[in-house]
């Protein structure tokens, strides 16, 4: 990778593209420090201090701290991110909306649009949501209406400008932009992370504990990214043959391909659906106020990430239980409506193709979804074990960081697609010096 990045910086174009893409990233860190006006910003770094649920602390990881300074980046790209899988959910179910994707560049660039618009709207709802929420709890310097509209102009501004930021870095840098952003945002925590790692494993303890400690620790971190690399690159290749045919005086087809499925086909959204579920409930539960007392309180106990594997309160757990099978369940619901097994199977049969052994037409489309039923679950027990290992080590050793498999699996994920679209780049140039010459 490294040699790869080095070799980039030597071609001029590609030189400018990591350049700028660099340029705009110092942009967001900067971003991230300056204050909403009007803001109490000591008042919410106690009230953040305060919350025992892990719903906050991921939230502030992949905003890169914003939230916890809460800056005009509060909000960050996490409306875009929520648009972007309505947007995906709506064209399974609206037709109109499927035509468009199946319009090409033109339909791409509507619903591109689209997007925009739901982006906006659903950072409107989230900054008035946060500044008559937690204005009414001191948020605001003063309370009143200029400060409210002040506050909710500024987070939905500052939403709008990251999804204009991830849009020029798609266009004039390297990587998608908006996967970028929110890798830089996740990076900004780990020196967090592992002070505090050090504060309570290394620090103050014998040097042979501390060496083996620390050993350890990055055994652990080394073992869940080779598992998350091979999870992202894992794959089951369906063999496809093209029958021949003849076209003229010629003799055509006869080629051989395949069909890849991946091992991870619905990434990591599975594990953001089923912590959207468990989180709403408890953020919801903070922005008015409620104090955790009665049933509803011992319901959001088991919701609570920070309960589970607590030695002191087992039963907390079974809270972990049911995220799992959400898992699960989402995995195989979200590759239901992003992969359809009887479009390939027609594709296939149109194009003279045909799995060998398998005939074409249904048997096709049974059989991939035979193949894909049993790689999806193994996916989906992929994703379970990058997910689960640190509330286990949080609840076991108190070892809590913001930066969850959850954030393991996008870093290491889009660094991988940004090398590969760099080494792309370079290879085209290659092929153009070639072609010149």
């Amino acid at each position: 990778m490294f040699a790869t990045l080095k070799n980039a910086f030597k071609i001029k174009e590609i030189r400018q593209r990591l350049l700028f893409t660099f340029a705009m990233l110092v942009v967001i860190r900067i971003g991230s420090q300056l204050p909403v006006p009007g803001v109490d910003r000591s008042f919410f770094a106690n009230w953040f201090a305060q919350q025992t649920s892990g719903a906050f602390s991921f939230f502030d990881a992949i905003t890169g701290g914003s939230f916890l300074n809460m800056s005009i980046l509060a909000l960050n790209i996490n409306p875009y991110i929520t648009s972007s899988i309505i947007m995906q959910l709506l064209t399974i179910a609206i037709p109109q909306l499927e035509e468009m994707q199946r319009e090409g560049e033109e339909g791409r660039k509507k619903i591109v649009t689209i997007t925009r618009y739901v982006t906006v709207a659903l950072a409107i709802i989230q900054s008035t949501a946060m500044a008559i929420g937690f204005g009414r709890q001191g948020y605001l310097v003063e309370y009143n209406a200029i400060n409210v509209i002040t506050c909710i102009v500024a987070l939905t501004a500052g939403s709008a400008f990251l999804m204009w930021v991830g849009e020029q870095i798609t266009e004039h840098g390297v990587g998608n932009g908006i996967s970028v952003v929110l890798v830089i945002n996740i990076i900004s925590r780990l020196p967090m992370d592992l002070s505090s790692l050090y504060e309570l494993f290394v620090k103050g303890k014998a040097p042979a504990t501390a060496i083996l400690a620390a050993l350890i620790i990055l055994a652990i971190i080394l073992a869940m990214v080779i598992l998350v690399i091979i999870l992202n690159g894992g794959e089951r290749r369906i063999p496809v043959q093209y029958a021949k045919k003849v076209q003229g005086r010629n003799m055509v087809g006869g080629n051989t391909s395949h069909i890849p499925l991946k091992v991870n086909t619905s990434g990591v959204i599975p594990i953001i659906f089923a912590q959207s579920i468990f989180q709403f409930p408890i953020i919801i539960s903070s922005f008015v106020g409620y104090n955790g007392a009665g049933v509803w309180g011992e319901i959001l106990k088991y919701l609570n990430s920070n309960h589970w594997f607590n030695t002191s309160e087992w039963k907390y757990s079974i809270g972990l239980l049911i995220y799992v099978v959400l898992i699960v369940f989402f995995a195989y619901f979200y590759t239901s409506i992003t992969f359809n097994p009887l479009m390939v199977a027609d594709n296939l049969k149109r194009g003279g193709g045909f799995i060998p052994g398998i005939r074409p037409g249904k048997p096709t489309s049974d059989y991939l979804s035979k193949v894909l039923s049993y790689i999806v679950f193994i996916g989906a027990v992929g994703l379970i074990i990058v997910s689960v290992l640190p509330y286990f080590f949080s609840g076991i050793f108190g070892a809590s960081v913001s930066t969850s498999g959850t954030s393991l699996i996008i870093i290491v994920s889009v660094v991988l697609e940004t090398v590969k679209q760099v080494e792309s780049m370079m290879l085209v140039r290659n092929y153009k010096g070639f072609l010149e010459n």
